[in-house]
């Protein structure tokens, strides 16, 4: 096998693992930023070979290249939210935003392509799942605007930006593997390989997403459980 492929594989197990540890660790205990820091160097390693894995394939028109990239911003914006600001800083936000919009931009358009297509899909996509690639990066691109205009958010509203981009980075590790069922057979035996069992940790990254979404926006502290 080919080293980088197994080193996509080992950083995508990683993540899924260490993500899931800090989504339901006490937020910001010990657990919960150890985890954290180790989830968002996994994810990077993982999207960023399976962006080079994909241009070996297909080249910038592959399906997973931009996806690769998409995932490390997700990462990125979201450590980036709980950090200090600094010159460094609000250059790499600039790039995260013209990167969201492109993004938005050219899957909104593969969307409308596999509209044409037979069964809606387009390289084994969905163009639903196109369109929603393309309306959460032009959320995301909105919210990178407002940082760039008024500078980091604080209180609760920094700790939503932060969450939701972890979650939506750990979407994308478990989506990758839990959605494809010759994965999911090589660790996990006959009774997890349908499709609800497969859908089933994805939808649970959500349920906690929006559990601790609602505590901050209830005025709840998110080190207080």
């Amino acid at each position: 096998m080919h080293t980088l492929l197994q080193l996509h594989i080992l950083a995508g197990g990683l993540a899924i693992i260490t993500g899931g540890t800090a989504l339901a660790a006490t937020k910001g205990a010990v657990l919960h930023r150890k985890s954290g820091v180790v989830f968002v160097y996994a994810l990077l390693t993982m999207g960023i070979s399976a962006s080079i894995l994909a241009f070996d394939k297909g080249g910038f028109t592959h399906p997973n290249f931009l996806g690769g990239f998409m995932a490390a911003y997700f990462v990125i914006t979201a450590l980036t939210t709980v950090r200090a600001a600094s010159v460094w800083s609000r250059r790499l936000d600039v790039a995260a935003a013209v990167f969201a919009l492109a993004y938005a931009i050219l899957v909104f358009a593969r969307g409308v392509r596999a509209m044409g297509q037979p069964h809606f899909m387009i390289n084994g996509v969905p163009a639903a799942m196109l369109f929603f690639l393309a309306t959460i990066c032009a959320l995301a691109f909105v919210g990178d605007l407002r940082i760039i205009r008024f500078g980091a958010p604080r209180g609760a509203a920094k700790l939503r930006r932060h969450l939701w981009r972890m979650c939506f980075g750990l979407f994308i590790a478990a989506g990758s593997f839990f959605s494809i069922r010759e994965r999911v057979a090589k660790i996990l035996p006959e009774p997890f390989l349908s499709a609800p069992m497969r859908a089933l940790p994805i939808l649970l990254i959500f349920l906690v997403m929006f559990y601790w979404l609602w505590r901050l926006r209830t005025g709840r502290s998110a080190t207080s459980a």
